[in-house]
C-alpha cells in the first residue's frame, strides 16, 4: 500500500487545532465497542452499522483491529471499500499495536479507502511496562519511534495512543508524545484506559502536554475515556475545554468493562448546551439519527441500552409521576430539555401507574376513545389507583375494563 492521498493539515486529518470550534467525533463502536462481552458482530452486521454511522455523521470510523483475525481484517476492508471511497464520508481507521505485523495488517485493511488512518498504540505507564510488556522506558520510546514511522510509511494520517496515559509518569508522557510526533504522528490520543481520572486531572494532563511538547500546535489532541467510575463523558468534556478537538466514543457507550464515553450523550450535550459562554463547539452529528442508530446496534448485539440511559433509553422521554405528566401535557419544556424528535425518538410517553394523576388518565382514555364526565373520571380514577397498587404494568385493555366496570356498576345501581 502506498501512502494515502491526504494532506497533513488538521482538516484533512479529520480533526482540528486547539483553537478550533469544531469537534470531531471518532466512533469506536465497531472496535472497542465490539470487544466488550456480548457485543461481537458478524461482518454483515458491522457493515450495516458502518453505513448507519456514516449517515449519522461520524468523522472517523474505527472499523476494527485487523490483526485480531482474518475475518476482522476482511471486514475492515469491506467497510473501507463500501464507505471509505466517498471522500465526503468518514475516515476509516484500523487499530494496531506497535508491532510490525499489526501495522502491516492495518495498512492492508484500509487500503481500499480514499481517506484512511492507522491508529497505533503502546502502553506507557510503569505498571504496564513492567507487568504486561516487560520492557524499559527506553525500549518503549524506541518501539514507538520505529513503529509510528513504519505506520507513516503506509499512511499520512497516523494516530498514536500511549495506553494508560493517565497513570503514566508525566515527564515520561511528555517524552513519549515528543517521540511520536517526531516519528510522524498527526493525532495524539491520551486515553484514560481504566477510567481512573477525575475531570480536572484529565484536563490538566492535556494542558501540560500542550505547554511542554514541541510541535504540539500542529497536532490534533484526542480523548478516549472509559466509564469505570462513571466519569467518561465528564472527563471527555473537561478535555475539550483543555484543547482536545477529537472525542472518541461509542454508540450506547459500549466498550471494555463499563464502556466508553457515550456518543449520543456527548452529541446531545454539545447541542443542548451550545453557547458562546459554555460550549461554543460545532459538530457534524445528525441528531435525529441518534435513536435509530442506537436501536440498530441493539439489533446487532445481545443487549440494548439500559431503560434509564440518557438520550436513547426507553425511559429517557417517559413520564410516570402525575406532576410531571401534567406539566408535559401542558408544555413539554416543563420536564423535557430536548424534544424526542430532535434525537430521533418517535414520541414521549406517559406511563400510567400508581404515581399518575387524573390528567394523565383522562388523556389516555381520550386517546382510547373513552370520553368521561368528571364524576365518571373520579370513579374510574379510584378504580385505577386501586389496580395500580396491585399491578405493576397497566395496559390499555385494563383501562377499558375499568371504564366498563364502572359503567356496569352505575347501571346496576340506577
Amino acid at each position: 500500500m502506498s501512502p494515502a492521498d491526504v494532506s497533513n493539515s488538521p482538516q484533512a486529518n479529520g480533526a482540528a487545532p486547539h483553537n478550533s470550534e469544531r469537534i470531531y467525533f471518532f466512533d469506536t463502536t465497531l472496535r472497542d465497542g465490539e470487544q466488550s462481552p456480548g457485543c461481537t458482530m458478524h461482518a454483515d452486521e458491522k457493515l450495516r452499522l458502518a453505513h448507519q454511522l456514516a449517515a449519522l455523521g461520524v468523522d472517523i470510523l474505527e472499523a476494527g483491529f485487523a490483526i485480531a483475525s482474518d475475518g476482522d481484517l476482511e471486514s475492515i476492508r469491506t467497510i473501507a471499500r463500501a464507505i471509505g471511497k466517498d471522500r465526503s464520508g468518514p475516515i476509516i481507521a484500523s487499530l494496531a499495536r506497535c508491532k510490525r505485523e499489526d501495522i502491516e495488517a492495518a495498512a492492508k485493511s484500509i487500503e481500499p479507502a480514499s481517506r484512511a488512518r492507522i491508529h497505533t498504540f503502546l502502553s506507557t505507564s510503569d505498571l504496564h511496562l513492567a507487568a504486561k510488556l516487560r520492557i524499559t522506558r527506553q525500549q518503549a520510546l524506541d518501539q514507538i519511534a520505529e513503529m509510528v514511522a513504519l505506520a507513516r510509511s503506509y499512511c499520512d494520517n497516523i494516530e498514536f495512543s500511549p495506553e494508560d496515559a493517565t497513570r503514566t509518569d508525566r515527564d515520561f508522557l511528555i517524552k513519549v508524545c515528543e517521540v511520536a510526533i517526531q516519528a510522524g504522528a498527526t493525532t495524539l490520543n491520551l486515553p484514560d484506559t481504566v477510567g481512573y481520572c477525575l475531570p480536572q486531572d484529565y484536563a490538566q494532563m492535556f494542558l501540560d502536554v500542550r505547554a511542554r511538547v514541541p510541535g504540539i500546535e500542529k497536532i490534533t489532541l484526542s480523548a478516549h475515556c472509559h466509564d469505570d467510575l462513571g466519569l467518561a463523558v465528564a472527563n471527555t468534556l473537561a478535555s475539550v475545554q483543555a484543547g482536545v478537538r477529537q472525542v472518541e466514543c461509542a454508540i450506547n457507550g459500549i466498550g471494555e468493562r463499563a464502556g466508553n464515553a457515550s456518543l449520543e450523550e456527548l452529541a446531545a450535550i454539545f447541542t443542548v448546551r451550545h453557547s458562546p459562554e459554555n460550549l461554543p463547539y460545532k459538530h457534524n452529528i445528525v441528531m435525529n439519527k441518534l435513536y435509530p442508530t442506537s436501536q440498530m446496534l441493539t439489533e446487532c448485539i445481545s443487549f440494548g441500552a439500559a431503560p434509564n440511559k440518557a438520550i436513547v433509553g426507553a425511559n429517557a422521554f417517559a413520564h410516570a409521576a402525575g406532576i410531571h405528566q401534567h406539566g408535559v401535557m401542558v408544555n413539554p419544556l416543563t420536564y423535557e430539555i430536548m424534544t424526542p424528535a430532535s434525537v430521533g425518538v418517535p414520541h414521549n410517553s406517559l406511563v400510567l401507574g400508581k404515581h399518575s394523576g387524573r390528567r394523565a388518565l383522562e388523556h389516555r382514555l381520550h386517546e382510547l376513545g373513552q370520553n368521561l364526565s368528571k364524576p365518571e373520571l373520579d370513579a374510574v380514577y379510584h378504580r385505577f389507583t386501586d389496580l395500580a397498587d396491585r399491578k405493576k404494568t397497566i395496559y390499555d385493555q385494563d383501562l377499558i375494563a375499568l371504564v366498563q366496570a364502572e359503567r356496569s356498576a352505575t347501571t346496576a345501581t340506577a
